[in-house]
């Protein structure tokens, strides 16, 4: 059995938005989150300059890979993220921006936070209260700390709690 890597997550939550933010006009854009479909894969490779292998997450059977749309638009994924529902919380063990909301170019804002607000939505739904947990790289836990309200548990485990959870699903949801 292959041993699972705990790479550590390095997404970038810009800033919290009621939904996402398009940069140049400061336009909102209302979103869903939907599960990721094979047809999808072909537009989510590495070829398309997305970083991580999300046919391999979307092939994991003990993962779910969500992605997130602009209503009315839902061929164009603006983020994706894995999650793994434990028994007592959900885990996340992949979030990104699509390439095109990455760097100083980025089209919209607010991606990763809503992804993040939707596996508190998922906690919730499954009855975890809220509460999620992701492995951060070492240089990220204090950016979590601030614009998550992340605490750090311990090494680089970094956890979301009910009322914390809430706040974020109630921002985007």
């Amino acid at each position: 059995m292959e041993k699972d890597k705990k790479v550590g997550l390095d997404f970038e939550v810009d800033k919290l938005t009621n939904s996402i933010e398009n940069i140049v006009t400061g336009d909102s854009f209302p979103t869903e989150v939907s599960v990721l479909e094979k047809s999808d894969l072909r537009s989510v490779s590495k070829s398309q300059k997305w970083l991580f292998d999300w046919r391999e997450e979307y092939k994991n059977p003990i993962r779910e890979v969500y992605k997130l749309t602009i209503v009315g638009n839902p061929r164009v994924i603006q983020g994706l993220i894995s999650l793994e529902v434990k028994t007592d919380h959900v885990y996340m063990h992949l979030v990104e921006n699509a390439p095109f909301n990455k760097g100083k170019n980025k089209m919209y804002a607010g991606v990763a936070g809503n992804l993040v607000a939707f596996a508190c939505k998922l906690s919730f739904q499954r009855g975890h209260a809220g509460f999620v947990s992701f492995v951060s790289k070492t240089v990220l836990i204090s950016h979590y700390e601030s614009t998550l309200g992340a605490k750090h548990f311990g090494g680089r485990l970094m956890i979301l709690e009910s009322i914390t959870a809430l706040k974020l699903m109630n921002k985007y949801f």
